[in-house]
């Protein structure tokens, strides 16, 4: 295939994806509460688990099907994923219980993958002095897909019912199967990469000792875990900076969809920055910029500046997840990028699932502002990590992007 046109496809995946999953879950508590006719004392007991269940079967089974992804094909996993996300999706709008709905979130965990599945599609067809912008662009509409899908759920909510936007989010996920079935194909193995011993290069060990992707998977995991320890408090934050409760929902969607505006923007931007100077500068800047940033935002006491710093905090978060990625492809050979994509996408959920738990701690025993000041030293503290004490192999590694671009150049 033309690696542009599988990009324009993937970006549109990408896009479709987080819209599906964007539209449905915010709304997932009132959908218990009213069409399940769970208890209000019990509505919050069912979301907390009916959330959580997902990210934590797909921190184990991630690492299963990037394995698989690179024995059986990288299209067959991408078919995978999309068909059986598609039947929960379908099962979401039938079930009659909250116990039900536990039970195919249980089940969707089992199917996701589809993301990581398309990067290492992705990564097999992109040109290596292409691989950072491509990859921003990914991250970018799925930031889009993040900011449209709250809107759409509330207003398909709204006019058609909760039911009904679970069927259209299948719908929407029934397309991706379909077109990867008929129009994607499936990207030719290298010579060199058919003689590799198959069990070697696609040991988990193996992968985890000769590619050297420790740091890059604990950088993935406190990301996230950072992300969603303070997702589910800005709604209480901003309804605390603005003392007035009845704005506070209005208030939280525009001031996260500032951050989310703000990462569609510029996450093409860094990846094209991170092809010039290297992913490891990128992320390092992106690191160190997002948590001083961060932790201002613990600092005011009005709800313009928090908005404010919000966005621009956004600008440097979303130059995290395309430098990580790209440096993944760049460590990890050919053969074996679906168990490395796939133990990136364990390490996420895992931060996921821990990073909900950890902030409502730490806003119970403290206060709003001290998550915020935590998060943002967490990530300066990364930064300086990444910058002094990784291997000076992962660091020729992850930089030589850079050098290739520059021979080229020369050439």
């Amino acid at each position: 295939m033309n690696w542009k046109i599988l990009l324009a496809i993937l970006v549109s995946f990408a896009l479709m994806m987080s819209a599906s999953y964007t539209m449905l879950m915010p709304f997932l508590p009132l959908y218990i509460r009213t069409d399940l006719n769970a208890q209000n004392e019990d509505v919050a007991f069912w979301s907390s688990i009916t959330y959580a269940v997902t990210f934590a079967i797909s921190a184990f089974v991630s690492p299963l099907w990037g394995k698989l992804a690179d024995r059986m094909g990288k299209k067959h996993m991408m078919i995978r994923s999309s068909v059986l996300l598609t039947i929960t999706y379908f099962l979401g709008g039938i079930v009659q219980s909250p116990f039900e709905l536990f039970l195919v979130r249980a089940f969707q965990g089992i199917a996701a993958g589809l993301w990581p599945a398309c990067l290492v599609m992705l990564s097999s067809y992109v040109p290596k002095s292409r691989l950072g912008i491509s990859i921003g662009f990914m991250q970018s509409a799925n930031i889009c897909g993040g900011i449209l899908g709250p809107l759409l759920g509330g207003i398909l909510a709204l006019n058609f019912g909760m039911r009904n936007s679970f069927f259209i989010a299948g719908a929407v996920l029934s397309t991706i199967s379909l077109v990867t079935i008929f129009y994607i194909k499936e990207p030719k193995k290298s010579q060199k990469d058919e003689k590799k011993n198959d069990k070697s290069a696609l040991s988990y060990l193996w992968i985890l000792k000769n590619c050297r992707i420790i740091p890059v998977l604990l950088a993935v995991l406190l990301t996230q875990l950072v992300l969603l320890m303070v997702q589910p408090i800005v709604a209480l934050y901003v309804e605390h900076l603005s003392k007035n409760g009845e704005n506070a929902v209005f208030l939280s969607g525009f001031i996260i969809s500032l951050g989310g505006i703000a990462g569609a923007l510029a996450a093409p931007l860094w990846g094209k920055f991170g092809q010039r100077k290297g992913f490891l500068n990128a992320v390092i800047l992106a690191f160190a910029s997002a948590g001083i940033l961060m932790a201002i935002q613990g600092i005011p006491d009005d709800i313009f500046y928090f908005g404010l710093m919000q966005f621009i905090c956004g600008l440097c978060f979303s130059g995290i997840y395309p430098s990580l990625n790209s440096i993944l492809v760049l460590l990890t050979p050919s053969e074996a990028r679906g168990v490395s994509f796939g133990l990136m996408f364990s390490a996420q959920m895992t931060g996921g699932a821990i990073g909900p738990v950890l902030g409502g701690i730490i806003v119970t025993v403290f206060n709003f502002s001290t998550v915020y000041y935590l998060n943002g030293a967490l990530f300066v503290l990364i930064a300086l990590y990444l910058k002094f004490m990784v291997s000076s192999e992962f660091k020729e590694k992850a930089d030589s992007s850079a050098k290739d671009l520059i021979s080229l150049k020369q050439k």
